[in-house]
């Protein structure tokens, strides 16, 4: 469906901004059943993306053909991730038509190389216990570094 030539991975821009909505929505792990789009909106969500473009935010996007496949993008937030106030959290998503075809890995080797770039020694998350992205980020180099009753936060040093 998707090949290597036809997938371009670049820096996030102005004209993008408004996709992380719906990204946004993507990266919420939903196990039984479908949440409304508006738990984006909870303000413990929404820091997420609110009024994005900051200093300290960077981010990548996968597009085919103009049409943008994934996201995945770091701000210093005091989120469900958060380690320290050097530390860029990350979120990612890849639109559910597009999930595996390698995007996800695309986006994040790339945003890596932009965040060390910017001087950038490490980079955090939180991801549900039962979230298969688990395997995903420990894949790329990703360590548990506090394991909470529901969730893991994790860290990838990017020296």
């Amino acid at each position: 469906m998707f090949n290597d030539k036809k997938i371009i991975i670049r820096e996030i821009k102005n004209k993008d901004y408004s996709h992380l909505e719906e990204f946004l929505f993507y990266s919420i792990h939903q196990i039984e059943h479908k949440l409304p789009k508006e738990i984006i909106y909870s303000p413990e969500v929404y820091l997420y993306i609110e009024d994005y473009g900051k200093k300290d935010d960077n981010g990548v996007i996968a597009e085919v053909d103009g049409k943008i496949l994934g996201m995945a993008w770091t701000r210093v937030i005091s989120g469900y991730g958060h380690i320290d106030n050097q530390t860029p959290e990350l979120a990612i998503s890849v639109s559910p038509k597009a999930q595996g075809f390698g995007i996800g890995t695309k986006l994040m080797n790339e945003l890596f190389r932009l965040l060390k770039t910017k001087g950038y020694k490490q980079t955090s998350l939180a991801v549900q216990k039962t979230n298969r992205a688990v395997n995903f980020y420990q894949k790329l180099g990703y360590q548990i570094i506090l394991e909470k009753e529901e969730e893991f936060i994790m860290v990838k040093k990017l020296i």
